[in-house]
């Protein structure tokens, strides 16, 4: 079994990748692979309502860059870790733009990733952490993924990079939910080798305009 976690964080070895080396550190130890795969650095322009995938249905966004790249990966994957910093009361603008573009693609092909254990953590200084992990998991929820919980909600708290190790509570958070992140991907796997998964629904679409 295998865990991807992508740090949407600009600071490569910031604090929001040191949630996410806790929570891969638990993974580990039962013996699933982890890895880490930075994106904040990175120039991830936002979608653009083209609708492209949806007609190429080739799972892949019109854009060419590493958004294509890390959906093949998290397709493959059993499960997917986001971290995210928090700029103003929510998630960083390029790891939006990454999410918005990944999950429609996947979304309009077939539902990529649909019923993969998928969880998120974010880093903070102070406030805005639950607004942050909500936008997260809307993504999850909207997808069909199975979310693995903590003790509290996935925020944990520092400035300077490393500051979040001296976040007690916030270390034991990323801890409980890496073992039970590790625990449901088990169940998951086990049981798909002996029932099926539900069967996929097609989406109803509605509005309220008439």
């Amino acid at each position: 079994m295998k865990v991807l976690a992508i740090n949407g964080s600009p600071h490569k070895k910031g604090n929001t990748y040191l949630a996410l080396t806790i929570v891969c550190e638990q993974l580990n130890k039962v013996g699933i692979e982890t890895e880490i795969i930075t994106i904040g650095h990175r120039k991830i322009q936002g979608c653009t309502a083209c609708n492209a995938c949806a007609k190429s249905l080739d799972e892949r966004c019109i854009i060419d860059d590493v958004v294509n790249e890390l959906i093949q990966q998290m397709k493959v994957a059993d499960g997917i870790l986001f971290g995210a910093p928090v700029h103003y009361a929510d998630i960083g603008g390029t790891m939006k733009a990454f999410l918005d573009r990944a999950f429609y693609v996947a979304g309009v092909n077939h539902r990529l990733f649909r019923h993969k254990v998928a969880a998120g953590m974010v880093a903070v200084r102070r406030t805005g952490g639950m607004p942050a992990i909500n936008t997260i998991n809307n993504y999850l929820q909207y997808s069909e993924m199975f979310i693995p919980a903590s003790n509290y909600w996935n925020v944990i708290h520092g400035l300077k990079p490393g500051d979040a190790l001296k976040d007690e509570e916030g270390v034991q958070i990323a801890r409980v939910l890496g073992k039970n992140m590790a625990w449901l991907l088990k169940a998951v796997v086990t049981h798909k080798q002996i029932e099926a998964l539900p069967e996929v629904e097609e989406k109803t679409y509605m509005h309220f305009i008439r």
